[in-house]
């Protein structure tokens, strides 16, 4: 990946939301429509919507609504993956979960085509739509904590940098994603890997109440006593059953001065790492959250790297470290008392908003040679392999506890490519696709989050997916929220 690309498409993005204007009550000419617009249903079939109907809901709303042309449109279309210049009919850019209600009861109405942006942060693109309706909560973004309760508050369109600096300011933390500037809703709906997850479970393991907009416009609000089977689907099933507007986590309290950073060694090395860490790894403790990362990187080449996050008593934490600093001959060895947010935000540059990226992913439930060699033989300098580690919690809860499917896997392998020339898509998602192909035998099942391709929803979610088609059934019957990894609504 070229860095200095990722550094420009940083920066252009971040220009970008400087320039454009708060968003306030929507102005009169935005939503005049001289004629009705052409969109597209559930189905794809082509629709008309009515410039009657169209203004009606803009004044209905607090925020706007957005059509193109608008000053803002291409901006609120524009989601965090490059690969997706898609153009919806119309943007609901919502203030609240009342404007949420009226956008979703417009689409149902209409049978229309409904995304639901959160921080855009959808790798697969599944937050904006050709010709249908995109519901925007990237203004609904504030974030509380509360030292007393030990709960976060946090809107549905907030990024997980505020979910963390809300809950670190009163010396709290829970389990939150790699890149600072993804979005809480999409990250937490699909499970919510995390640096924190082996000794706080997923992100989904600590909602402890959500409010949600269902595909009748029913605002409700959902925990274990109210409508308990609804707020069992939505901790892992995705977006498949409402627009969810705000959640409720679950905090600990934590010192974020803690034993974390980077090892690194020459890519030669790195069937020597993974033959050691496949066996090391097994006996960690919660505390200790470390995974490899295979990538080129402009200052040192092809490189092995292990990331390192340690939740406890440093001391402890250093002696369970040891035999991995021992391995090989270390490029660097950046592990050191540092603040949480360094490893935080250490890749939101590489994933900076704009690039263009494809991702393939699966499952492991256990390391063996079968599936070192392939890493080591498959390796492909032009893309990076990347991981969400798993055990220590995460797999202490049930397999059906909460809709989250993959309980009993030790880590997830992510095979991706960044670039910025679309004439490198073809070749790019080739060699992702060979990548995962050769070690594809290692794995099973996908996570919904980051996966492309991901379409055998049944499969994937298991002993979980009856009970999720009979939750779709009853609260999305018709299926109005099918942008995601879709489950079918039981007749």
């Amino acid at each position: 990946m070229d860095r200095r690309l990722f550094c420009r498409s940083a920066v252009a993005a971040g220009v970008a939301a400087a320039f454009l204007p708060a968003c306030g009550k929507q102005t009169p000419e935005a939503t005049q429509v001289d004629t009705s617009i052409a969109a597209v249903s559930l189905d794809g079939a082509e629709l008309e919507l009515e410039k009657a109907a169209i203004k009606e809901l803009g004044e209905a709303m607090s925020g706007p609504v957005m059509l193109s042309g608008h000053p803002q449109y291409d901006g609120a279309r524009t989601i965090w993956n490059g690969m997706h210049d898609k153009r919806p009919a119309l943007i609901a850019r919502c203030m609240s979960a009342d404007d949420v209600s009226k956008a979703v009861t417009f689409a149902a109405e209409r049978d229309l085509l409904v995304a639901v942006r959160g921080g855009g942060h959808s790798w697969p693109g599944k937050s904006v739509c050709d010709g249908g309706l995109m519901i925007d909560l990237s203004q609904m973004n504030t974030v509380t904590a509360d030292a007393e309760t030990q709960r976060a508050r946090s809107e549905g369109g907030a990024l997980l940098g505020a979910l963390d600096a809300a809950a670190l300011e009163k010396g709290l933390v829970t389990t939150a994603g790699v890149v600072s500037h993804t979005g809480v809703g999409g990250f937490t709906l699909g499970g919510g890997f995390g640096r924190l997850n082996r000794k706080y479970g997923l992100a989904v393991d600590n909602v402890t109440g959500a409010q949600i907009v269902t595909a009748d416009g029913v605002v409700r609000n959902i925990s274990a006593e109210q409508d308990p089977d609804l707020f069992w689907a939505i901790r892992g099933g995705g977006g498949n059953f409402g627009v969810v507007t705000g959640f409720e986590f679950q905090l600990y309290p934590f010192e974020r001065n803690l034993l974390s950073g980077s090892i690194l060694w020459p890519v030669a090395q790195a069937r020597d790492v993974l033959e050691f860490y496949a066996e090391w790894s097994a006996g960690l403790s919660d505390e200790m959250y470390v995974g490899p990362v295979m990538a080129q990187l402009p200052e040192v080449g092809d490189v092995i790297v292990m990331d390192v996050v340690y939740n406890g008593d440093p001391a402890a934490g250093e002696k369970e470290l040891a035999p991995l600093r021992a391995i090989g001959k270390p490029i660097a060895d950046a592990v050191t008392m540092q603040d949480y947010t360094v490893m935080q935000t250490n890749s939101d540059v590489a994933f900076g908003h704009g690039i263009r990226s494809y991702a393939k992913n699966g499952m492991v439930k256990e390391w063996s040679q079968g599936l070192v060699d392939a890493l080591v033989d498959a390796y492909d300098p032009r893309l990076f392999l990347a991981n969400h580690v798993a055990g220590g919690a995460v797999k202490r809860v049930g397999e059906t506890d909460t809709a989250f499917p993959h309980r009993n896997a030790e880590i997830m392998l992510v095979f991706a490519a960044g670039w910025g020339d679309p004439a490198m898509d073809d070749e790019l998602i080739a060699a992702t696709r060979a990548l995962y192909k050769a070690v594809e035998p290692y794995m099973g099942g996908y996570y919904d989050n980051i996966d492309f391709d991901g379409h055998e929803a049944a499969g994937n979610y298991g002993p979980a997916y009856q009970r999720l088609t009979a939750v779709k059934g009853q609260y999305d019957p018709g299926n109005l929220f099918r942008l995601n990894s879709n489950i079918a609504p039981a007749a």
